[in-house]
Formats: C-alpha cells, structure tokens, sequence
C-alpha cells in the first residue's frame, strides 16, 4: 500500500450528484434528500453532494451538518483559538456559544432563509488540509485523513478538483491488504 497513489482510489466528480452554488438553502436541502433515498435504494453510489460554481467546476461539497451550520451564520465569526485558549477546553463549547450568541434566532425566520439563502454564502470551499494531489501517495492521505478528521478529501490535478478519496474506500483497502497477510 506505500506505493499505491491517490489516483488508485479517488471517485471521479463525475460519478457525485451536484449542486449549483446559487442554490438555495431550501434546494441543497431537497438535493440532498434526494441523494440520499438514491443512495438507500441502490440507484447512486454516492451521496456526497459536490456544489460547482457557475462555469461548471467543483468548488466545494455539502452535507447536512452545512445546512445546519448555514442557519446559523455566527460560526463564521468563532475564533475556536482563541476561545480555548481563554477559557480552556472544557468551557469553550459554552462560552463560545454565549459569547457569539449562536443559536438565538436560526430558527424564527427559517422558511425565509429557507428560500433566500443560496450555498455559496456559507458553503466551506476545498481547503489545503482538505486536499490531496492525485499523484500522492495514500500516506499523505492518510496524515490528512486522520489530522483533519475528513470522510473525505478532494484530489486535485493542476489545482482543478477531479475527484473525491473518500476514508471508507481507503479503510477498505488497508482491510483487504491486512487480511491478506494472513496472520
């Protein structure tokens, strides 16, 4: 496995369900409704939902918890550092939630933002620890895997997204190679 290559494992952007960034709150939630029972039923491999920018180029993804973080638009403003380093790490969650004033009022006018919100105000693009190259080793993305906690990483060729690696077919593959050393 130390030789084997991003590339052997990635899932191309191809063979992901996708969603324009200037969808709304409402339709990513509907899109990713519809991954999902896909997903269930057997008609789709993948229920990761890859969101494209307007000429057509995978930018980021979306999952439930980024709807659920896109009703509360504060988060963006949360300096975790900071907070922990203030208050240490057993009182952080609280204060930071107090002190930010998370949670007050994402749910009083939901069906507006349902409706108003598009991702591309609060959708999390693909970042340096969120992304391998496609010719990297799978040790890189293992360190990346483990040290960000990702499901998945986004693999990039010339700094273009053409692919997910996701942990469950990494974890999969370090599980055949194992049981096949027969101990």
């Amino acid at each position: 496995m130390e030789k084997m290559k991003v590339r052997e494992l990635l899932t191309p952007v191809d063979r992901f369900p996708k969603i324009a960034d200037t969808a709304t709150f409402y339709e990513a939630l509907q899109a990713l409704e519809n991954a999902q029972e896909k997903y269930l039923s057997g008609k789709s491999g993948q229920r990761i939902l890859l969101v494209e920018d307007p000429a057509g180029r995978v930018v980021g993804k979306i999952s439930p918890v980024d709807l659920i973080r896109g009703l509360e638009r504060k988060y963006d403003d949360v300096e975790v550092e900071k907070t922990i380093t203030r208050f240490g790490v057993g009182y952080a969650r609280k204060s930071m939630q107090d002190e930010y004033r998370l949670w007050q009022t994402p749910f009083s006018d939901l069906c507006r933002k349902a409706a108003s919100v598009r991702i591309k105000d609060f959708i999390r693009i693909a970042e340096e620890g969120q992304t391998v190259g496609i010719d990297d080793p799978l040790a890189r993305a293992f360190d990346a895997f483990v040290m960000g906690r990702h499901d998945s990483l986004f693999v990039l060729e010339e700094k273009i997204i053409v692919g997910l690696l996701r942990f469950s077919d990494v974890y999969k593959k370090m599980a055949e190679t194992m049981k096949a050393c027969g101990i």
